[in-house]
């Protein structure tokens, strides 16, 4: 399962990738803006969107509308990262097609019930049976 990890901090982007090193996902790809993600999910081998919604340039929220607007990658599973949770933020990241809110800071084993359950979601999946890898 090949992970992309959005970030426009490095230290963020290198702890949210060491976190899911441990929890045994090894095939980690990371950007640093909205911009960026997209060219790397337009290479067509992203299995799961891990994305912060605070972006230079096009934040997650606009990059989440345009994953799931594009038919080629709407199935892919997407967590956004916010340090604020505000209920009508989370709202607004559920419609745009957020499989599920992390709110910073949060402990590996968050990181790990989330992944575990995007991962069995039915837009991962459709992936799977189009054939994408399972990664478990």
């Amino acid at each position: 399962m090949k992970f992309l990890v959005v970030d426009d901090s490095s230290s963020k982007r290198r702890i949210i990738a060491n976190c899911l090193k441990k929890l045994g996902y090894d095939d980690v790809v990371e950007a640093e803006s909205g911009v960026a993600a997209l060219a790397e999910i337009a290479k067509g081998s992203v299995d799961l969107l891990i994305t912060e919604w605070n972006l230079p340039g096009i934040d997650g929220l606009t990059l989440v509308k345009k994953v799931r607007a594009d038919d080629r990658f709407k199935q892919i599973p997407i967590l956004m990262l916010t340090t604020e949770a505000v209920k009508e933020d989370v709202i607004d990241a559920l419609k745009a097609g957020v499989d599920s809110v992390i709110v910073k800071p949060f402990t590996t084993e968050v990181l790990a019930e989330k992944v575990k359950k995007a991962s069995g979601s039915a837009r991962c999946q459709d992936a799977k049976a189009d054939g994408g890898e399972n990664g478990e």
